[in-house]
């Protein structure tokens, strides 16, 4: 089975979502010169997209699939 990680960029930094298994959840990872600096568990990819809205001002229309 394969999973969705999606990214973007803004200021230097990348966000990433990474899914995992549905009973997992998806996490948004925060990356600064090159190191996991933050990583948030949620429910799916769509509760980790609005976390980085909320959280970190990411518009929701910035995610481009990387991997499917």
């Amino acid at each position: 089975m394969r999973f969705k990680i999606l990214e973007t960029v803004r200021d230097n930094t990348i966000y990433r979502i990474e899914e995992d298994q549905p009973t997992v959840g998806a996490y948004l990872c925060i990356f600064k010169e090159g190191k996991c600096i933050e990583d948030y568990l949620q429910d799916n990819v769509e509760e980790c997209k609005l976390f980085a809205l909320e959280e970190y001002c990411i518009p929701l229309e910035n995610w481009e699939i990387i991997e499917e």
